[in-house]
């Protein structure tokens, strides 16, 4: 039987455990340790913002996020319905009514031009989640922001070394969330990192992220002695994490530049399928494409079905993504019942292909000839 092909395989760069090792024989192993701040360092500098924090999950640096936009119970947040849970639940934690706005035919990034009729007097932040590492329109969402007195929190989960228009993705909201997670490009099995680019919330982001205490200040010396001052969470992770996360750093130019190969050799290989009606990833001029993830979008919910069985039964392990949250269990109800169809859509026929750093090209040879034998 041939070995089975996942959908993921998390890379290891070689110094992972010296790392780790490291940063335990230095006696410093609880947060913003060397390592960490060797990250902060390097993500401030990449991405040319204020400040870097790096956070237990993507899902924490959102609720921070949450937290540092003051947003109370009655305010409105407007989040596309197709991303993943955390983007709007960080906000309903505070109490936010969600807003969702449906994707785009091109792509399953939100729409823009639907932006302009979801913002009321109640309206706080929009948050754009940057799918598949593809940039949204930050030039006319920063147009309604602007317009509008609204923040933008940047969901860039998927986006590390992706671009809009030169600016690196992350760069061009108040604030942004990035995600270390193990199926992402760099990765620190979990782990996530808020970056924030207006000044003005650096402060307080280092006390909410240190349980409520001015800790940071203190280990500065700017302060005699710390104390609680805001509200806070443990929103910190150990500096084993962060070390972990610095060998991946290291090798990012290398990862992302496999990462492009073989997401290059997916589209080359699929291009005669848009004749058949079937979807790939389009990335509009103002983009770039990171290799994140490459995507069919079949023309219903049984052929993707039906692809997806015929791909297990070669041992190939796709995957579909998200499920419009709009119609989910939890905040159906609560939605204003308007109909986004671009979303369902996604939710319905977006398929996942394998892609990793040891997706080697024979292994990937055998993904494409079974999507082109399914299509033949």
């Amino acid at each position: 039987m041939l070995p089975a092909i996942p959908f993921n395989k998390p890379y290891l760069s070689g110094g992972e455990i010296q790392y780790i090792e490291e940063a335990v024989r230095s006696g410093k192993i609880s947060g913003d340790g060397t390592f960490t701040k060797r990250c902060h360092q390097f993500f401030e500098q990449q991405l040319g913002v204020h400040k870097a924090l790096l956070t237990t999950s993507c899902t924490d640096a959102l609720e921070m996020a949450a937290l540092l936009l003051d947003v109370q119970p009655g305010d409105e947040v407007i989040v596309p319905s197709y991303t993943f849970v955390s983007t709007p639940n960080a906000f309903v934690l505070r109490g936010a009514k969600i807003v969702f706005v449906d994707s785009t035919s091109e792509n399953p990034n939100l729409d823009v031009a639907s932006l302009e009729g979801l913002v009321t007097s109640r309206t706080r932040a929009i948050v754009p989640v940057h799918y598949a590492g593809i940039a949204c329109d930050m030039d006319a969402i920063r147009g309604v922001a602007d317009r509008h007195g609204l923040a933008v929190v940047e969901d860039a989960a998927q986006a590390v070394d992706s671009f809009y228009k030169g600016r690196p993705l992350g760069s061009l909201g108040e604030l942004a969330a990035f995600s270390f997670h193990e199926t992402k490009n760099i990765i620190a099995g979990e782990g996530g990192m808020l970056v924030i680019n207006d000044a003005r919330y650096a402060e307080r982001a280092e006390i909410i992220r240190e349980k409520g205490t001015n800790r940071s200040s203190f280990f500065r010396g700017e302060v005699d002695k710390y104390g609680w001052v805001d509200v806070g969470s443990s929103f910190l992770p150990s500096d084993i994490i962060a070390a972990f996360l610095w060998a991946q750093v290291e090798h990012l130019a290398e990862i992302q530049g496999r990462r492009k190969e073989i997401w290059q050799r997916y589209r080359e290989a699929f291009l005669p399928l848009l004749k058949l009606g079937i979807g790939l990833p389009v990335i509009p001029d103002y983009a770039t494409n990171n290799g994140h993830m490459f995507y069919l979008v079949c023309r219903s919910l049984d052929e993707r079905t039906a692809l997806i069985a015929y791909l297990r039964e070669r041992q190939i392990l796709p995957v579909f993504h998200y499920l419009s949250l709009h119609k989910s269990p939890f905040y159906q109800e609560k939605h204003d019942g308007r109909a986004l169809p671009w979303a369902d859509h996604y939710t319905d026929c977006l398929v996942r292909l394998p892609l990793y750093y040891e997706l080697h090209p024979e292994l990937q040879q055998r993904v494409i000839e079974a999507v082109g034998a399914f299509y033949h």
